[in-house]
């Protein structure tokens, strides 16, 4: 298996239909017969396919292109021997498998393609020196591409990453583009040329925040302060299959910095599972803090999550509830004090993919907001923004007066 993963610019698709058109030179010269099935997830016509990069790769080498047949819907060596077959995963996939003398499957635009596919497809490849090539642009960590190919300890599987600036043929325009893509929507830039998976959407309230926090060095390695009090803010879900997700930001206020040491999240668990998460980590003596609803009975049976949490030993507080208009308050609350958190880069990592995506749910018809969009991504912006609402409340106990020369 050979397979590259990049952002945009980088050449994939166009070096590997131009291996692929050597291979196939190399089999029809060696007298052997067979097809080279060339796949994507959704393909509903040729227009979808990568036959026109076929084309213009061949075309591009003058010594390759009188050895080929090229039509308008086909190409072939000139002798027949060797076809290109083109199909979409999502439809044809059960029809691939009669196909037979596959010698190459090369798979483009593979991050979508469902480890159902995949489970079909490579069987496929029956001959003893069948390949399989693979590339795609990354969007997630939980692909089935990505599970399959790059968390693979395969000795057989080669797989590298490639991006615009290995690419010896980037374009002005494409540069042009880059520039631009960098200085106006730096928050999707990482994803866009340099391969990294999406974490962010149009209009996420957090996404160009974190951007400027990683380029500033505020997403490290971060050590927790023995001296001071260390806080666990939690948005409280449920138990069961359909209930909304726990999730938990561990931090200390150190001065007028925020410093962000860990994040959890699980859906369906009890609340024991939380607690024992917060032990495991060493966060025994961590101040639990809980939303408005921290103190309501209807989630933990026969008492409330702050009578359960203080009863296993931990102290806890429940942040009185902020009325109308609770969610944008958190939310520019988060805004104006992101450039004083700092997270570690490793443990907090989940809990930055979704403040990554947290964003505004739009009625596209009307152009208008409809406020912050309940999914996935906001369990852990909730708890986060309650951090951000706390921190900024008055309070005379339990957070240290320090003596700073700083100045914001």
């Amino acid at each position: 298996m050979r397979g590259a993963y990049g952002g945009r610019g980088s050449g994939k698709t166009r070096s590997f239909a131009k291996m692929s058109a050597v291979r196939a030179y190399m089999w029809d010269q060696a007298g052997r017969e067979g097809m080279i099935l060339c796949g994507r997830e959704f393909l509903n016509s040729l227009e979808d396919s990568s036959l026109e990069e076929i084309k213009a790769a061949i075309r591009s080498e003058e010594w390759l292109l009188p050895h080929f047949d090229i039509g308008e819907k086909y190409v072939r060596t000139r002798s027949g021997r060797v076809k290109y077959t083109f199909a979409g995963l999502d439809q044809n996939i059960n029809s691939i498998k009669s196909k037979s003398r596959i010698l190459l499957g090369w798979v483009d635009e593979a991050e979508p393609v469902s480890e159902e596919a995949w489970v079909k497809l490579i069987p496929t490849l029956r001959e003893d020196d069948s390949e399989l090539w693979v590339t795609w642009n990354p969007e997630s960590e939980t692909s089935a591409t990505h599970k399959r190919f790059r968390l693979s300890n395969d000795p057989r599987y080669k797989v590298v990453e490639i991006n615009w600036r290995d690419n010896p043929r980037f374009p002005a325009k494409l540069e042009r583009d880059r520039v631009r893509d960098k200085e106006e929507r730096p928050e999707q830039y990482d994803h866009v040329w340099d391969g990294g998976f999406k974490t962010a959407v149009e209009g996420a309230y957090y996404a160009q925040a974190l951007t400027v926090a990683k380029e500033m060095g505020r997403v490290t390695s971060v050590s927790m302060d023995p001296l001071m009090t260390l806080r666990a803010y939690w948005d409280i879900g449920g138990t069961g299959a359909k209930a909304d997700a726990t999730s938990i930001w561990v931090c200390q206020f150190i001065g007028r910095e925020i410093r962000v040491l860990d994040y959890y999240e699980a859906q369906g668990q009890p609340l024991s599972a939380h607690l024992a998460w917060l032990r495991r980590r060493g966060y025994d003596d961590a101040l639990c803090i809980l939303p408005h609803d921290g103190g309501s009975g209807e989630k933990v049976y026969d008492t409330t999550y702050e009578g359960a949490i203080g009863a296993a030993g931990f102290d806890v507080r429940t942040i009185p509830n902020q009325g109308t208009g609770a969610a944008s308050m958190r939310i520019e609350a988060g805004r104006r004090l992101f450039p004083r958190i700092v997270f570690d880069e490793t443990k907090t990592a989940a809990g930055r993919t979704a403040l990554g995506w947290y964003h505004e749910k739009r009625d596209e018809k009307r152009g208008i907001g409809l406020g912050p969009n309940h999914d996935w991504a906001s369990h852990g912006a909730d708890a986060f923004g309650l951090m951000c609402i706390d921190y900024e409340e008055p309070r005379s106990t339990d957070m240290p007066q320090i003596e700073t020369d700083w100045v914001v």
